[in-house]
């Protein structure tokens, strides 16, 4: 519920006029100005749209016939020029320039339209619709003439003004802590910003094509689970309310995906979020965007070709050729990549041969030879060499690389190698230094199965809090049957970082996971009441800087007052100025308080 303060300006309820900065007064001024005039700010009534900025300039021809368009967004910025004023306005699909003429937008007696409205009232972030008629200035820039104008939404908080001057830019929202919290602003002023989720977008939409074409089935698993498994992780715990039970955020969706394969589907993929409860960097946001296919029939050899084609499509699609520039290196998509299996991998980076080497073989190795400090007693033999590759090797892969035939102790859910004692049929695709997919081909053997899952237990009574648990409803549907599969994990996040040339994951996720704001310590009106301090006046000492008693106990006198009498004045609150003898009583009341903060 809002009402008008008396001095006219729109303000919520429960908030003073002091907490506003004096642009946001000036637009609640001006919103209250507009109702005065009978001008609804926010009206409800569809407004037609028949143009848009890209095509409107794409299709302009000095000789073909005026064309009549009606266009809306919003005003970013204004050059008022007397009877005449030009207005630049963004829509979703880019900006062009607009012309409005008093006489023509006004062409009676009644000027206030142009006068009062447009000159006034209207500011940068409002958003307007336009009816008019396209033409060409002597400048050569294709614009709308405006003949009439609609305001439809009023905007109360000023944006960031960025400037250009000679191809440099001033003031620009460059700050990553205030974009990623404000993508909204982000949006707005940052041109660009918006075309890297268009990619996005492309990325889905191909990936989406190729699987639909391929024949394989979109489906949907639970995110909320009894278990969570299907990889490696630490999860998210919640309590169900309605069961009295403790459920998990689901880390992966293999284990459901799995079962519909033994329901009978040739091939399902599910995209949707993971959620694992690990940190936070440049390449690791706790939710994020993955896509698990599993296909029938099909072994880690046919998957490695299948995604190979799937991503030199998408690269394509997305950036018009199967390469993509990213910090200054061209990673070519385009198949076939390398083979390398993961302990030649490690003996070449390290110059360490960790075939057949028992688990405290391969510890002795890390800790003494190559002086890694990360290396716990809970490790297993997996978790070791996923450590080892993880510091040594996993950054040196640049151009996509399948990293193959994982030993067992590192796969749970992966069949053993056909020719490979000891190892996996499993890959993970690395590239620009970052793993991109992991994929297997799938264990059937429910025997085999159970029996990984209670070394993983083992591994979790050892202190390893992302060792999977077992899964007995999941063994119970490997034991009706299911056949030779192959699957495949792919983060999305990071295949958009590499589609678009980012080189953080925040930069293609609209809405990133952030800290918690830093709020300002702020006083309740009790406690500056509790010191002496009038309810009345407590948001104008506010205002003046004293958020808490503590603050104020060590405030001068005559600072305050004076600052004090110029808030009332300014801001027209109508109230009894104290008298400094008064402001002194307040401090040296709120002293006593600061000394024992």
């Amino acid at each position: 519920m809002c009402n008008f303060a008396k001095n006219n300006i729109y303000i919520a309820e429960n908030m003073s006029i002091l907490e506003l900065s004096e642009q946001e007064i000036v637009r609640r001024n001006s919103l209250a100005e507009m109702r005065k005039l009978g001008i609804d700010p926010y009206p409800a009534a569809e407004y037609v749209v028949t143009g848009y900025t890209d095509e409107i300039k794409e299709n302009f021809k000095d000789d073909a016939p005026v064309r009549h368009v009606s266009i809306a967004g919003r005003i970013m910025s204004r050059r008022i020029m007397g009877k005449a004023s030009f207005m630049e306005l963004k829509d979703s699909r880019g900006r062009i320039q607009v012309y409005i003429s008093r006489d023509d937008l006004c062409p009676g007696e009644d000027k206030d339209q142009y006068n009062v409205l447009f000159k006034k009232l209207l500011d940068m972030g409002d958003f307007v619709g336009v009816e008019g008629f396209v033409f060409r200035t002597q400048m050569g820039e294709i614009t709308v003439h405006a003949e009439k104008l609609t305001v439809l939404s009023k905007s109360l908080r000023p944006l960031p003004v960025v400037k250009m001057k000679d191809g440099v830019t001033y003031d620009a929202f460059s700050d990553p802590e205030l974009r990623f919290r404000q993508r909204y602003v982000d949006l707005i002023v940052n041109d660009g910003v918006k075309d890297t989720f268009l990619q996005r977008a492309t990325v889905l939409r191909t990936l989406r094509k190729v699987l639909d074409d391929a024949g394989y089935t979109e489906v949907e698993t639970p995110t909320l689970q009894a278990i969570a498994g299907g990889a490696s992780a630490r999860p998210f715990i919640t309590h169900f309310n309605a069961l009295d039970i403790d459920m998990y955020m689901r880390i992966a969706t293999e284990l459901y995906l799995k079962r519909l394969i033994v329901g009978g589907f040739e091939g399902v993929y599910e995209i949707g979020k993971n959620f694992r409860n690990e940190g936070m960097d440049r390449n690791h946001n706790p939710e994020f965007t993955c896509m698990e296919l599993y296909v029938q029939y099909k072994d880690y050899n046919w998957m490695m070709s299948f995604t190979e084609k799937l991503l030199e499509t998408i690269c394509i699609a997305v950036n018009g050729k199967p390469e993509r520039e990213i910090d200054g290196k061209v990673i070519s998509f385009k198949a076939p990549y390398r083979r390398l299996p993961i302990l030649d991998a490690i003996k070449e980076k390290t110059g360490f041969d960790l075939n057949g080497k028992t688990e405290e073989e391969i510890r002795k190795i890390a800790v003494e030879d190559l002086k890694m400090e990360t290396i716990d007693e809970s490790f297993g033999k997996g978790k070791l060499i996923d450590e080892i590759f993880g510091e040594f090797c996993e950054g040196s892969f640049i151009q996509p690389t399948f990293i193959i035939d994982y030993p067992v102790e590192m796969s749970p859910l992966t069949k053993m190698h056909r020719s490979k004692p000891g190892l996996t049929e499993r890959f993970e695709l690395m590239v620009n230094g970052k793993e991109l997919a992991n994929a297997y081909s799938e264990l059937n053997d429910p025997i085999d199965q159970r029996e990984r899952f209670v070394e993983q237990m083992r591994l979790a009574d050892k202190g390893d809090d992302e060792a999977m648990i077992i899964d007995n409803d999941f063994i119970r549907a490997l034991e009706y049957g299911m056949p030779p599969t192959s699957g495949i994990g792919i983060g999305i996040d990071r295949l958009t970082m590499l589609m678009t040339g980012q080189t953080t994951i925040q930069e293609v996720l609209l809405f990133p996971q952030m800290r918690p704001e830093k709020v300002i310590p702020r006083d309740k009106e009790e406690k500056f009441v509790a010191v002496g301090v009038p309810a009345e006046w407590v948001p104008a000492v506010q205002k003046a800087g004293y958020l808490t008693v503590e603050a104020l106990g060590g405030a001068s006198a005559g600072k305050l007052h004076q600052e004090l009498c110029g808030l009332n004045k300014k801001y027209k609150l109508e109230l009894k100025n104290p008298v400094i003898d008064e402001v002194k009583e307040w401090i040296a009341a709120a002293a006593p308080q600061a000394t024992e903060e």
